[in-house]
């Protein structure tokens, strides 16, 4: 089985809320998800995910800590997701990949269709 190994940002604001964004495009297109994407050769989890939020919302993060490892298997590939808590440093949250975002409280995280591996995570934050 082919293996992909990502990295997401579970992004945080001043109150609280936890900031979630929907696919647009691919297999899974229309599933919410924290963003992120795939590492390249030579770069840390950290690295990685500072680039990819760059790219997919023309934002600058700060990478706070490692929250959890999920992995997970989806019927075509393995998933090696490193999901990393993170705030913004600077940037609009410009959607140049995904159809739609929200902010989202602890008690409305159940108000989106989250792809499977991202509710393994939506299930520990809301603990």
């Amino acid at each position: 089985m082919k293996h992909i190994e990502v990295v997401a940002a579970i992004m945080h604001d001043d109150e609280g809320r936890i900031f979630a964004t929907q696919r647009g495009y691919g297999d899974y297109k229309d599933g919410w998800e924290f963003p992120g994407g795939k590492m390249e050769a030579g770069e840390t989890p950290e690295e990685a995910l500072k680039r990819e939020i760059w790219e997919e919302l023309e934002t600058r993060i700060v990478v706070e800590r490692l929250v959890q490892t999920v992995e997970y298997d989806y019927p075509q590939f393995h998933l090696t997701m490193h999901c990393f808590w993170c705030h913004v440093e600077s940037g609009s949250l410009t959607l140049k990949e995904h159809e739609a975002a929200r902010w989202l409280t602890k008690d409305q995280l159940d108000t989106v269709d989250w792809l499977p591996a991202d509710v393994k995570v939506v299930e520990m934050l809301k603990m």
